[in-house]
């Protein structure tokens, strides 16, 4: 499995930087787990987005989804290079909003999917099971399973810190947490402080963290330092954009 980092800040983009979107792929499968501002642009790099096979998407807010739009433009109004369409994309997405769930669904182009209809779904190569997370519009964080290896992916999407996403976590080969405010704001609840971060890693026994949906201003690298010791054990790192990494 490798994830590919397409964009990591929260909230808004800035320096040519966007907000939170990553490619998940396994054998030839691309997924593509939320759909921030400047994804699509940022894809491009990587896959063409006629190539995508899913999109999974945590919430509806903005900074999630602001190229979710333009994505089914490009299926709709972009050809291959034998004239062809793209298949309908399914986009999996939770229908507590109904009114933003209905829009995952464009004729001919894609279908939502609701995915908190069971506990796990499948997608493709992936097992994923969803949490509902801390936060001010119903949000989940998931736990991708690669099948083939039983490699784990864990992604908490935006949330406060909750006791859940322990247990949640544990043995991931790789965590990809909200990590929006320093140490000193913990227990907020809308995000998760690096302080936080680094003791899920800890009790969950990650083997990897990457801190994203950073925040646009302040020493990023005091952030990492600050969730590293709380997880010794775990390699910590920030997200980068385009940043791959083998699972």
């Amino acid at each position: 499995m490798k994830v590919t980092v397409l964009g990591y800040y929260g909230g808004y983009p800035t320096r040519d930087i966007g907000t939170s979107s990553y490619l998940v792929e396994s054998e030839g499968y691309h997924l593509l787990l939320d759909a921030g501002s400047g994804s699509l642009l940022a894809l491009e790099h990587h896959v063409d987005p006629l190539a995508l096979d899913a999109v999974l998407l945590s919430h509806y807010h903005h900074d999630h989804i602001a190229d979710l739009g333009v994505l089914q433009f490009t299926r709709q109004l972009k050809r291959d290079e034998h004239g062809n369409r793209a298949p309908i994309l399914p986009i999996y997405g939770h229908s507590d909003d109904e009114q933003a769930f209905e829009k995952t669904t464009m004729e001919d182009v894609s279908q939502g999917v609701d995915y908190t209809e069971s506990d796990q779904i499948t997608i493709g190569p992936f097992e994923v099971s969803h949490l509902k997370t801390l936060h001010p519009v119903t949000c989940y964080a998931f736990r991708i399973v690669e099948r083939n290896t039983g490699k784990v992916f864990v992604f908490t999407a935006d949330s406060g810190f909750i006791e859940e996403l322990i247990p949640f976590s544990e043995n991931a080969d790789l965590l990809i947490t909200d990590t929006n405010l320093f140490r000193g704001m913990e227990n907020h609840l809308v995000h998760m402080t690096s302080k936080e971060c680094g003791q899920i890693a800890h009790k969950a026994n990650v083997k990897t963290l990457v801190l994203s949906h950073l925040p646009q201003q302040g020493n990023l690298d005091q952030l990492r330092k600050e969730a590293a010791e709380e997880a010794p054990k775990t390699k910590t790192i920030l997200a980068e954009k385009d940043l791959e990494i083998i699972v």
